[in-house]
């Protein structure tokens, strides 16, 4: 039987995970060791086509990455798999064939399909609804959520990931406590003096990281490849590719090339790409009558559920020296904040926001500065995220007129 192109979908649940959703689709987000996307590409064992993510996506570039498209570019010809981007699948290896149409179930509804040659994907499938009639095949995982789901579940999601990899033997001039796992690429360096801690789970480096000391690494942790940790307290995270990083972190996701290089608290955080925190920059994770963390997020309250979260930063936020951020603070692509006071907890997409006081960042002066940022690392701005930004600028103009902005 010829094998599945395989495809994930973004749901309308999954479209709305802010502030991350605006610029990138949700199966490149980070979970324990691997993206959403990575983790269902290892275990179905074959590569993603594409990201069904919405028209606002199409131009979608990252290195590593599929594009986006919509589901009027899906090819017709040969079998296809969609596969819901939240979906975290529990097994290693898993194998689905059929020769006709057939719904993937788990514990937690509908995750995908199988789609024969010939037929159309049902519309159903990606507007969150039930298609009728299709025979359903169970399969172990669940759905996520929410993007929080992504904070408060990563320990777990480390630790189980951890069991996978095979211990690797260090230098004795680092100092290690703990019975846990230990893994490290065999170009990631650690330098003399650095505590890793395995006490909570497994600590992984990959290819290409480095630690510097001193510094203390509590695991469950997750080093991405190409990062740095340049010192401080950093456990419970997961800190994806070309990151800088230094201080106190904790049970945090940061996705990838953002910079966090000065002392400041970092804890139960989403940090999406290309972010940069200046010095001394904290936040808080705790409210102090110890209540549940509810968010704001484009003027609505969203109930968490969590007594502990802390800051969800879009693509390319960069903030001040000395930036406190409150509880539960929610900041879109492409915002900056800076100067004395405490931003909003709700910072709309592409904000100037100085001591509290918001305003309309301008799109040009933003992508000339994403470009330069990026070109810092190597990283071109492709016209296709240009126009990704673009768009996102357009759909968010209605929440930055909403908070009192032209």
């Amino acid at each position: 039987m010829r094998a599945p192109r395989l495809y994930l979908y973004d749901d309308p649940v999954a479209r709305a995970w802010h502030p991350f959703s605006l610029t990138g689709p949700v199966g490149e987000l980070l979970f324990g060791t691997e993206t959403l996307r990575a983790r269902t590409e290892r275990v179905l064992g074959t590569r993603c086509r594409g990201h069904l993510a919405g028209e606002h996506l199409v131009g979608f570039a990252e290195a590593g990455a599929p594009s986006c498209m919509t589901i009027e570019e899906l090819p017709s010809g040969g079998p296809r798999l969609l596969i819901n981007s939240r979906f975290v699948p529990d097994q290693d290896k898993l194998t689905i064939e059929a020769t006709g149409p057939v719904l993937l179930a788990a514990e937690s509804g509908i995750v995908g399909a199988w789609i024969p040659g010939g037929e159309a994907p049902p519309p159903a499938l990606l507007t969150g609804d039930r298609p009728p009639g299709w025979p359903e095949h169970v399969i172990a995982g669940r759905l996520l959520e929410a993007a929080w789901e992504m904070m408060a579940g990563n320990a777990d999601r480390i630790r189980l990931d951890g069991s996978g990899f095979r211990e690797t033997p260090i230098a004795a001039d680092v100092h290690r406590i703990g019975s846990g796992r230990l893994v490290v690429a065999a170009d990631a360096v650690i330098e003399p003096g650095v505590v890793i801690d395995t006490t909570g789970g497994p600590v992984v480096l990959a290819s290409g990281s480095r630690v510097q000391g001193p510094a203390r690494l509590e695991g469950p942790l997750y080093l991405g490849p190409d990062s740095v940790i340049l010192g401080g307290v950093v456990g419970g995270s997961s800190i994806g590719p070309g990151c800088r990083i230094r201080g106190e972190v904790q049970a945090c996701v940061i996705l990838g090339f953002s910079n966090k290089a000065h002392d400041g608290y970092l804890g139960r955080s989403v940090v999406g790409r290309w972010v940069n925190l200046g010095a001394m920059t904290s936040n808080s994770d705790l409210k102090n009558n110890y209540s549940p963390v509810r968010l704001l997020i484009g003027g609505q309250q969203v109930e968490t559920g969590l007594l502990k979260a802390g800051c969800f930063l879009g693509d390319h936020v960069r903030t001040g020296i000395g930036t406190k951020l409150n509880t539960g603070t929610v900041v879109g692509t492409g915002s900056n904040l800076f100067g004395a006071g405490m931003p909003p907890r709700d910072v709309p997409p592409f904000s100037w926001c100085s001591r509290g006081e918001l305003a309309e960042y301008d799109l040009d002066r933003f992508l000339v500065t994403a470009e330069v940022v990026m070109a810092r690392r190597g990283v071109r701005l492709a016209d296709g995220m240009r126009n990704v930004y673009r768009r996102a600028f357009e759909l968010s103009a209605r929440q930055r007129a909403a908070a009192g902005r032209s």
